[in-house]
Order: C-alpha cells, then structure tokens, then sequence
C-alpha cells in the first residue's frame, strides 16, 4: 500500500476544492471497490477526500411523485426502502442480487455507479489493459474472456461493467443528478452515464473531473407498471452476473403501453434494448413478438470465442422475465 493523505469533506464545495488543489485525488464513499484496487495497485490516488459525511444520505419523495436517492445512502437500505420495495421492485432485486449483506452494509448509491469492471487483466497490474494504462494493449481479447463482453466492445476493450444496479436505473429512466465545476449541478441520464469502450476504455462514464454523484433521481412509476430484475451466475451468491436483465411493462387493453428493457453483463455499460422495446411498443405481447424483439436486440451481438452462451443466456432471461411482466400486468401469457 502506498501512503496517501486523507481530507475529510463537510460540504460538496469543500470536497470539490479538495479535489483541485490534490490532483490525483480520488472521492472515497463504502470503500468497497476502491480500496481493494488500492491494495491490487491498479488505482494508487495521492488524496482520498471522504464524503461519508456529506447530507447525502436520504431517500425522499419528489415533488412529481419519484424518489431522490442520495449518494451516499447504502446498498442495504435502499434495498429495504418500502418506497422503493413498492414502486421500483427491480431496483430493491437487483441491489439484493450484488454482492454479500456486509458489502451492501457500507456501498454506497454512488460508489457502486462508479465501481470498476472486474476483468482480471483490469485487476492483475502485470498484465496489458488499455482501461488501467491506455495503450498496452487488451489481453482479454485473446485471453480468459469467458465472462466479458459480447455486446457494444471494441478492439481496445472487450471488459463489462458489473453493477446490478445500474442495470435496473437504466430500465427505470433514472436520472443521475451531479455536483462540480464552475457550469454548475446538472443531470445525466442513467442510460447515457457509463460509456461504450471505443477508443477510450479508460473512460468508464460522462462524469467530468472533479464532479460528485450526489444523488439518483427515479421518475414516477406508471400507475400499473410491473418491473423485476434476473441475473444468471455461475453460483447463488456473491457472483457478478454472466448475464441480467431489468425490464418495466406497463399494459393497457392488451397491448405494450410501455416497456423498458435492460441487460448486465453483456457490455462496457448496462445496455438498454431500444430495439426490442421499439418492436414490442404497442404490440400484444405474444410469444412470437417477445422472442422476435429480443432476438432483433441481440442480433448486434459479437461474442467473442469462449462467451457466445451468453447470447443464448440472455435471450432467455429476457424472454421468461417479460413473460412473468406480462402476467403480472394482467395480460393474457404469451402464448
């Protein structure tokens, strides 16, 4: 462990500053992902400005009917917030779908927006990864690549992200509401905060430097939307998804009023399916029109030589979790 110096913030300005006059520095939330790629020597910041402190620890209602997250509210209680129980099923299953109760205990809303992809040359400092030091190369191309990417990657990464998480925000149009530079706070789509590779992996999101995720914004749950989030892994627990799926439906006379669909697992960033939720938007959700829209989603799939499964994987989770939506919902079952 290298020695660094520690501020601790009592306000966003104050934090803000901080992370000006130390550059370098990096904002410390649970800890949970930053302070293990500390110890790996992939991130080695010469100032950790802990915001832990911050008023950023509620969850309230908006005016419009949503809910405002803070930023440093844990993984945990969000989980058994009743709001979020009652009106965002998905979000409450996929927190309680990552990682172990003693982690969801000190990871924060923001920190696990902002967690790292666990790709093992990502991890493993003797190896070449264009995320971790731009320019070496990407070995997982090549390499062990079983669990990465077969959806939006490029040649100079093939790494996913691994939140369950941001995956249900995606399919929930959240908002990502941020704090820091001199344009002042703004908001970000959840669906367009984490990035594609492209010739950039070591970008992982929009955030521009110095800012502060300081809450989510969820919108409004439709009156009658159903929502839940799947994940298949290779054990029951503690395991990053080889493939998840959120998906929110809203239904009216039998036909798709709304639906939002999205995968984890599969890409650099939670990737929502606009193409299978252009194919099923005022369809009746049948059998044939489910599994022809996911199939036309993952037509732009390219797996690579050990992870085509999670094509297969997908389809199917996406395919029984609308099925269950569609009966939720109090529509006829694809038939």
């Amino acid at each position: 462990m290298k020695p660094f110096a520690y501020v601790r913030a009592t306000s966003l300005q104050e934090a803000v500053a901080a992370h000006a006059r130390h550059p370098g520095s990096r904002y410390l939330g649970g800890g949970t992902n930053l302070v293990d790629l500390m110890k790996l020597g992939v991130e080695s910041p010469g100032t950790l400005i802990d915001l832990t402190r911050l008023p950023l620890d509620q969850v309230e209602e908006t005016g419009t009917g949503g809910l405002r997250v803070g930023a440093t509210v844990a993984n945990s209680d969000l989980a058994a917030h009743p709001l979020v129980r009652a009106r965002y099923p998905a979000l409450s299953q996929a927190l309680l779908a990552g990682a172990s109760g003693q982690l969801r205990n000190m990871a924060t809303t923001g920190g696990n927006l902002l967690q790292r992809t666990r790709c093992p040359y990502f991890q493993d400092v003797s190896k070449p990864c264009n995320k971790r030091e731009p320019g070496t190369g990407c070995a997982a191309r090549d390499g062990v690549h079983r669990d990465l990417a077969v959806l939006g990657h490029s040649a100079h990464c093939v790494a996913t992200h691994p939140s369950d998480m941001a995956v249900a925000l995606a399919a929930l149009d959240a908002e990502i509401e941020l704090y820091g530079d001199e344009r002042g706070p703004r908001r970000v789509a959840a669906t367009g905060f984490h990035r594609l590779p492209g010739d950039h992996p070591e970008r992982d999101t929009v955030i521009r430097p110095g800012e502060i995720i300081t809450a989510v914004v969820l919108p409004p749950a439709a009156p009658g939307a159903v929502s839940l989030y799947r994940k298949a892994r290779d054990r029951a627990s503690y395991a990053f998804a080889l493939a998840s799926v959120a998906a929110v439906l809203q239904l009216a006379d039998g036909r798709v009023r709304h639906v939002a669909l999205a995968f984890g697992g599969l890409a650099h960033r939670p990737w929502r399916a606009t193409v299978a939720e252009q194919l099923l938007a005022g369809s009746a959700p049948t059998d044939e029109a489910v599994r022809r829209a996911v199939d036309a989603e993952l037509e732009q799939a390219r797996p690579l030589r050990d992870n085509a499964f999670k094509v297969g994987l997908a389809r199917n989770l996406a395919h029984d979790a609308l099925t269950a939506l569609v009966r939720a919902a109090g529509g006829e079952p694809p038939a």
